[in-house]
């Protein structure tokens, strides 16, 4: 157990599978404390599905933990997505590096919205939990040399919005309201209370 706190699992240690290989999203349950291993979903996203972002965004995540929840008995999956929302557009991981200059000059001095859809699928009793976290994001004016210099760099590339706010992606944010966690690929806050459900404290249950 780490310096992060006590994890006590009610009922009986289940495994707790991570339905990605996305080394964000290992950090942030690395962060809670948890034990956990990761499994990649083969589910292909189909970010232009019509329906309103937050509930593709749940759907989405769904989609992903279903497609490794058969691989395992008695365990706890997580399943996530992220993408930004932006003046009507949906915003996924650019392709190349055109695409993230691209996305980088439609984002420049602009507020966008950061949604996460994330599912938890208990595949010993069948239960499931799926919500979506919205953070806005403030970006700077950016110059061309900047996004130049940026994708250059390589950090766009794999990245929701051409951009990682842990990395120097934050160097274009000026503000950002709600979770930072949610822009990095989950939603800390809102997991780890959808875990009490699935009987998972983080740091050992409430007495009030």
């Amino acid at each position: 157990m780490n310096s992060f706190g006590k994890l006590l699992i009610i009922g009986g240690m289940k495994k707790i599978i991570l339905a990605s290989t996305s080394p964000r999203r290992k950090e942030i349950l690395k962060i809670m404390g948890l034990t956990f291993s990761s499994c990649s979903s083969d589910y292909e996203e189909e970010i232009h599905l019509e329906m309103p972002p937050r509930d593709l965004a749940r759907y989405l995540s769904r989609k992903k933990a279903e497609a490794v929840a058969h691989k395992y008995g008695n365990a706890l999956i997580i399943g996530a997505d992220t993408f930004i929302h932006f003046n009507a557009q949906l915003l996924g991981k650019p392709c190349s590096k055109r695409e993230a200059v691209t996305m980088l000059k439609q984002l420049s001095d602009t507020v966008h919205e950061v949604i996460t859809g994330f599912t938890i699928i208990d595949t010993g009793c069948g239960k499931v939990r799926s919500k979506s976290v919205v953070t806005k994001v403030s970006f700077k004016k950016i110059t061309q040399d900047e996004i130049k210099a940026y994708v250059k760099s390589g950090e766009p590339l794999g990245k929701a919005g051409a951009y990682a706010i842990q990395g120097r992606g934050a160097l274009f944010i000026k503000k950002i309201d709600g979770d930072y966690y949610n822009v990095m690929g989950l939603p800390l806050y809102a997991l780890s209370e959808s875990l009490k459900d699935f009987g998972v404290f983080v740091l050992g249950r409430s007495r009030n």
